[in-house]
C-alpha cells in the first residue's frame, strides 16, 4: 500500500537548491530571496487524488492531481513554464515526471521515519530537501 504523506511539513533543510533553479533559468534576485525561505508544504491526501500547497512569504504554489494521470501544470509562480505532468508511485515514492521545455525535470516526495523529503531534478541538478511534520 503507498505512503500517507498527508500533514503539514516544515522545511528542514535545503541542499542544491541554487543549483536547481539555475537550471530552471531562475533569475538572480529570485534566486537569492528563494534561498532565504522556510517554507511550509501542505498535503492533502485522499487516496489517489492529491492536492498539495508550497506556501512562503514570498510566493505560494498549488498543484493538484491524481495518481497514474497526465495533467497540465502551469509552474507559475515557479519557473512560469507549462509542462504535462506524471505522478506515479514508485512503491513508497510519490515520483512526477514533468515534459516541457527543460529536460529531465520532476521531482519525488517520500517518508522515513517521521520526516517527509522531497528531490526536485532538472537537467543534472538536484536539489534534496527535508521537512518536519509541524
Amino acid at each position: 500500500m503507498p505512503a500517507d504523506l498527508s500533514g503539514t511539513w516544515n522545511l528542514l533543510s535545503s541542499d542544491n537548491f541554487e543549483g536547481y533553479m539555475l537550471a530552471l533559468d531562475i533569475d538572480f534576485a529570485t534566486r537569492k530571496i528563494a534561498r532565504l525561505l522556510k517554507p511550509q508544504k501542505v498535503i492533502e491526501q485522499n487516496g489517489d487524488s492529491f492536492t498539495i500547497h508550497t506556501n512562503s512569504s514570498f510566493r505560494s504554489y498549488l498543484v493538484k492531481f491524481k495518481v497514474g494521470e497526465e495533467f497540465d501544470e502551469d509552474n507559475k509562480g515557479l519557473d512560469n513554464r507549462k509542462c504535462k505532468s506524471l505522478v506515479i508511485w514508485d512503491n513508497d515514492r510519490l515520483t512526477c515526471v514533468q515534459k516541457g521545455e527543460k529536460k529531465n525535470r520532476g521531482w519525488t516526495h517520500w517518508i522515513e521515519g517521521d520526516q517527509l523529503h522531497l528531490e526536485m531534478f532538472c537537467e543534472g541538478q538536484v536539489c534534496k530537501q527535508t521537512f518536519q511534520r509541524a
